[in-house]
């Protein structure tokens, strides 16, 4: 229950976030919001997985996506622009940024992943309760849940020539991302025109 409050709790404060900007701006950066609780199998599997011991006070300290949150931006600056209005949050504790947008993994994949402690203010007492938070583009996006589609029905063993077509894809992907938002730049006068 605490978790599903995290989730809550953050996704209350981007929807503010979202409704501000699209009654006084010309546009959100926030193009969509999931959010998602890990079931209990899925945290059992991933203690058996690590080998640590199955306690509620192992599994908070050793799983950090229990609970979590991702936002779809329209370009890049809009990750970057949302993460510091997340992380500018008074009440919000960053805990730990990784930034795969800047620094890819291997395998083409790109996000920006932050771990934040969120207060949980219940009736007697106010939990800490740790939320991962992802931001990513519409096309980062696309490409993710495509990979996770494929690394799924190969059970983790993609063959070597879908693994090099997904990098280049990624490739692509980022390409498209930096071509888009220098349109969205020229169209909307950040840029002059050529």
């Amino acid at each position: 229950m605490e978790y599903q409050f995290g989730i809550d709790e953050l996704t209350t404060k981007i929807s503010i976030l979202h409704d501000e900007f699209t009654h006084l701006h010309d546009s959100s950066p926030i193009e969509h919001v999931d959010a998602r609780l890990k079931s209990v199998r899925s945290i059992v599997e991933k203690v058996r997985r690590r080998g640590f011991e199955p306690s509620m006070e192992a599994i908070r300290r050793e799983v950090t996506d229990i609970a979590g949150v991702r936002v779809t931006c329209g370009f890049v600056k809009d990750v970057y622009a949302v993460w510091e209005m997340i992380a500018r949050q008074p009440d919000l504790t960053v805990l730990q940024v990784k930034d795969y947008v800047a620094r890819p993994k291997d395998n083409g994949y790109r996000s920006l992943h932050a771990q934040l402690e969120v207060p949980v203010h219940l009736s007697d007492r106010i939990v800490p309760v740790v939320v991962e938070l992802q931001l990513r583009t519409v096309a980062m996006d696309f490409w993710a849940a495509l990979e996770h589609k494929i690394y799924y029905k190969y059970d983790q063993d993609v063959p070597a020539d879908i693994v090099h077509d997904l990098r280049e894809a990624a490739t692509a992907s980022a390409n498209l991302d930096a071509q888009m938002e220098s349109l969205h730049d020229r169209v909307h006068g950040s840029h002059p025109p050529r």
